[in-house]
């Protein structure tokens, strides 16, 4: 099941409303939903998809959710609304995670991430090597 966007950012509110309040502290630039996809550039188009970013740049402090790769998963995965409901709040957390961690100068979750995207990358290597001469 795919939810619209205006579906899926009246879920995204409500559950932003459930974060305490000092999970925004300095979160000047908000949340935002963004319509579109955005894909791993070093994955093959449509293998892997980037859910969201916590931004800390010239504009401020912000997390972005992009609502094309949620949807492109949801469509490929065949979710159910609760699929959408964990997928947004867990990539939400993830988000508000490097947020504070940001604050704080600490950067365990970012390290986590790393790590986990290498391994990921070299299974995906293993599971799908590439031609000679390509």
């Amino acid at each position: 099941m795919v939810l619209t966007f205006d579906e899926v950012g009246e879920r995204l509110d409500a559950m932003a409303e459930e974060f305490p309040p000092v999970f925004y502290r300095e979160l000047n630039g908000g949340i935002s939903l963004l319509p579109e996809a955005v894909e791993d550039p070093e994955f093959p188009p449509g293998e892997i998809y980037i859910m969201g970013e916590y931004c800390d740049d010239q504009m401020g402090r912000y997390i972005q959710l992009y609502y094309g790769s949620f949807a492109a998963l949801a469509e490929k995965e065949d979710w159910t609304v609760e699929a959408w409901d964990d997928e947004l709040y867990t990539t939400l957390a993830h988000e508000f995670t490097h947020h504070i961690e940001g604050l704080a100068q600490e950067f365990g979750l970012d390290r986590k991430d790393e790590e986990e995207l290498a391994a990921f990358r070299a299974y995906y290597k293993e599971r799908h090597p590439r031609k000679r001469g390509s």
